[in-house]
């Protein structure tokens, strides 16, 4: 599972948000039931639940990368730095295999198509996870 993290206490959380903290705590309360965060002293941790019901997508998706043989160690670092979750090279048609959230995927596309060298992507993104 995966958990992004809000470092801020209920009392300034409270006041951003123009509630008592102690409305705010009946509110975090429900959502703890619920399985859509954690709390604790001085932070709030948002679940994957949390996220899609908030219509935020986490789900991953996998980018197929081929690189010209000359361009592979400068579009390996360069791809790398890009916001992806993990980077993976890999034997057979394709150089990289690059885990990236569904989120980012546009963005990463688009980044990606600029660095000289990358061939061709063919992107595959994650219907359900099965394990």
């Amino acid at each position: 599972m995966k958990v992004f993290t809000v470092e801020e206490n209920q009392s300034a959380l409270a006041k951003k948000l123009g509630i008592t903290r102690q409305a705010l705590n009946v509110h975090l309360r429900k959502l703890k039931e619920a399985g859509f965060i954690r709390t604790g002293r001085g932070f709030i941790d948002l679940t994957d639940k949390a996220l899609e019901a908030l219509g935020v997508r986490t789900a991953e998706a996998f980018v197929a990368v081929k690189i010209e043989p000359r361009a592979r160690n400068q579009a390996y670092s360069r791809i790398k730095m890009l916001p992806v979750e993990r980077v993976y090279r890999v034997t057979g048609d394709i150089d990289l295999l690059v885990v990236i959230n569904q989120a980012l995927l546009d963005d990463f596309l688009k980044q990606v198509s600029k660095i000289e060298g990358v061939k061709d992507t063919t992107t595959y993104v994650v219907i359900e996870r099965l394990a």
